[in-house]
């Protein structure tokens, strides 16, 4: 490969040792200097990550940090099997060579279709809650989806009002084996997603000025459905151990209703000990008070087995039980489910009945086969182990990126990280300036009814392929850095 390595007319290329640039640094000034005087041509392929940290006897994460810079500035493009190859066209070519269209480095994405352009992926680095859409078993489900449509007759297209049978009796089976909870199949309402079961539980049990519980910083989409259906909400701080029910038993001891995020506390990431599991409990019971539980990330619990779910020990009856489909299928799919106590299961499906007659059945019975036929369990696993080096992908980059000025609480599970910068005031602002980039992490701040939760950035590394994620981290940190 001309430029780069030990090349055969002369003009090898070898990092200087006792420079004080750092080695990354040497490669990317190296590498864009001949993208640029049209030594590299666009559409050149550049050696791997594995070949040239040979050739260099270097290591691998510096020729990452390298590529990555130079992806970010639009020079390169990284195609998995179809390697890396050179996307920037050279405003100084060679004599001998075509004078090729001058275009910025920044502007390489938006060049007409080619061979090097990217594949137009949904989502964008860092958005929260959605899951890996390149990991995905598309052919499966493409299979089950024509077995059904041919299989289903035309007088079964309309599932019941509590959702389609076999579906709920899938749900059922995986979460009595998953997650702990014995209930029947009576007891388990389809809806179609998280606000559907939230909206299903305040029609059916909330009244006008009901007080309810809210984690703080918390889910802001469950205080504004609380709020909308008439709740006044009750900011309750969360710590290491999670909700701290003591503080809201003192701050609200007649509240209705508590909202919580047990397994995978959102945004924190912090699970609800044993101690406060058993608190909160005991005090739902004693006071007649229903506890919404969002089995949030629940599935994605790294280096140990996921922790029951508050509904499994649930003697009293008194926990409302929501899971979905969204994050551990895609969020398209708008499915998810709700179990209740078997006390308020008939004032549920009377609800159901008039509110969800003929709900459309196809998705509910794909979803049904891919869950008997252990497909559903399998993805989870694959998915388990992809986020997990993902995610340490994305953390080591990001450490490296920064250098030491930023801190990531790593906790047990979930789907994305918490960063926390080095004399960050204002964590909005920085979001501000990661969106006109094209980046989307979330603010920790804006988590925050009432108690300082300090300032901190959300990102998500399930989208994050681990050869991206120094790329993803370095335009994080160049984000965040540009002037207003």
């Amino acid at each position: 490969m001309r430029g780069l390595g030990r090349r055969r007319d002369g003009l090898g290329f070898k990092l200087d040792r006792y420079s004080r640039t750092p080695f990354y640094r040497q490669i990317y000034e190296r590498i864009s200097h001949a993208i640029i005087d049209g030594t590299l041509r666009q559409g050149e392929r550049l050696p791997s990550v594995r070949s040239l940290a040979s050739q260099l006897a270097t290591s691998r994460g510096t020729i990452d940090l390298a590529y990555g810079l130079l992806s970010s500035d639009g020079y390169i493009l990284t195609r998995g099997a179809a390697g890396t190859r050179v996307v920037y066209e050279s405003p100084r070519p060679s004599q001998n060579r075509p004078g090729p269209r001058r275009t910025s480095p920044r502007s390489a994405s938006s060049q007409p279709p080619g061979e090097y352009e990217p594949e137009v992926i949904p989502g964008v680095p860092f958005a929260l809650g959605l899951p890996a859409f390149d990991a995905f078993p598309r052919k499966l489900w493409s299979r089950l989806t024509i077995r059904t449509a041919r299989a289903l007759p035309l007088h079964q297209l309309n599932a019941p009002p509590a959702g389609y049978r076999p579906l709920r009796e899938a749900i059922r089976s995986y979460l009595a084996v998953s997650r702990g909870i014995a209930c029947s199949v009576d007891q388990l309402f389809v809806t179609s997603g998280f606000q559907s079961a939230l909206g299903l539980i305040t029609r059916a049990l909330l009244h006008a000025g009901d007080q309810a519980w809210i984690e703080d910083p918390g889910y802001f989409m469950a205080r504004l459905g609380l709020e909308e259906a008439g709740a006044k909400t009750v900011a309750v701080p969360v710590d290491a151990e999670g909700l701290d029910v003591r503080a809201g038993a003192k701050k609200s001891p007649n509240a209705r209703f508590v909202f919580v995020t047990p397994s995978h506390q959102m945004p924190l990431g912090v699970s609800l000990s044993t101690s406060r599991r058993a608190a909160l409990l005991t005090w739902a019971a004693k006071a007649g008070a229903w506890v919404i539980e969002d089995d949030y990330d629940s599935e994605f619990r790294y280096g140990s087995r996921p922790l029951p779910a508050l509904k499994s020990l649930d003697d009293a009856e008194r926990v409302l039980y929501i899971g979905t489909f969204s994050k551990v299928l895609f969020p398209g799919l708008r499915l998810g489910y709700l179990v209740v106590p078997e006390s308020v299961a008939d004032r549920l499906f009377r609800i159901c009945q008039l509110l969800y007659r003929d709900r459309p059945i196809f998705d509910q019975a794909i979803v049904a086969d891919f869950i008997k036929e252990g497909h559903f369990a399998r993805h989870i696993k694959r998915m388990r182990e992809l986020y997990a080096e993902r995610r340490l992908a994305l953390a080591e980059a990001l450490a490296i990126v920064f250098d030491g000025k930023i801190k990531i609480e790593l906790q047990a599970g979930g789907m994305h990280l918490l960063a926390r910068l080095a004399d960050c005031s204002n964590d909005r602002d920085l979001v501000a300036r990661a969106m006109a980039k094209g980046l989307v992490p979330a603010a920790l701040s804006t988590m925050a009814v009432e108690h300082d939760c300090g300032h901190g950035l959300l990102l998500s590394f399930t989208n994050i392929q681990r050869d991206a994620a120094f790329e993803v981290a370095l335009r994080l940190k160049q984000a965040i850095a540009a002037k207003p």
